[in-house]
């Protein structure tokens, strides 16, 4: 018999994450936030605390936003169970995820490779010989 592959807290934290997207993007524009999106919830297993990573548009003003998203986490909780049938909704803690940026200044590094940018020469110029049949 096969077992489930998903355990509730994910089934949880990937609704959490789906709401909480929609409420936080409202709320974001209505108090003239730096534009942030939910990029992971990790739900703890007992359901008391949920870690919410965003990513910001403009990384320099990601500081600002998780501020102001830990300031507004009892209202975002209380929107939040409204939009949910969870009888306990988690305790919500706002973090930078800052994957997007560490990826986009791995891929700089890799671009700006020497080694790199010898190959991406001859690649493009790698077309096939004509025969001599």
């Amino acid at each position: 018999m096969a077992t489930k592959s998903f355990h509730r807290t994910d089934r949880v934290s990937a609704h959490i994450r789906r709401d909480l997207g929609t409420i936080v993007h409202s709320a974001v524009r209505d108090h003239g936030l730096p534009s942030v999106s939910v990029s992971d919830v990790e739900v703890t297993r007992d359901l008391a605390h949920a870690k919410v990573f965003v990513t910001a548009l403009l990384p320099e003003r990601s500081v600002e936003a998780v501020k102001g998203l830990k300031k507004m986490a009892p209202q975002l909780r209380s929107e939040l169970a409204r939009a949910m049938k969870l009888r306990h909704v988690p305790e919500l803690h706002f973090h930078y995820d800052d994957s997007v940026d560490r990826g986009e200044r791995i891929d700089n590094l890799l671009r700006d490779m020497p080694e790199l940018q010898g190959t991406e020469d001859h690649d493009s110029d790698n077309e096939p010989a004509p025969s001599k049949d």
